[in-house]
């Protein structure tokens, strides 16, 4: 199923998560599987958060960028509009474009 994850974009173009384990650069157009960093301040989600759209009002968008992802083996989690609404947990993704 395709959905949209925001991800933070790096002055030499790579892409890592926004605020768990930021430092890995993530490559696309392959299968990324989901993992646990239980890390201070952050509640525990050892999954992918993937969104319906590319929306996420809650969240900044400077030196950030919306992607389009397929996932695999993923639930919904419905989140107030202000977040974005429909949320997916995904155990897999597959990161298929910068948009």
């Amino acid at each position: 199923m395709i959905s949209y994850k925001l991800f933070r974009k790096l002055k030499d173009g790579n892409i890592t998560s926004l605020f768990i384990n930021k430092k890995k650069r993530l490559p696309l157009n392959e299968w990324i599987e989901a993992e646990c960093f239980p890390t201070k301040g952050f509640a525990v989600r050892p999954y992918w958060h993937c969104t319906s759209q590319p929306i996420a009002p809650h969240l900044s968008l400077k030196n950030r960028v919306w992607v389009k992802v397929e996932m695999e083996d993923y639930i919904e989690y419905q989140r107030p509009d202000c977040q974005g609404g429909m949320w997916y947990l995904a155990k897999r993704i597959k990161i298929l474009d910068i948009i």
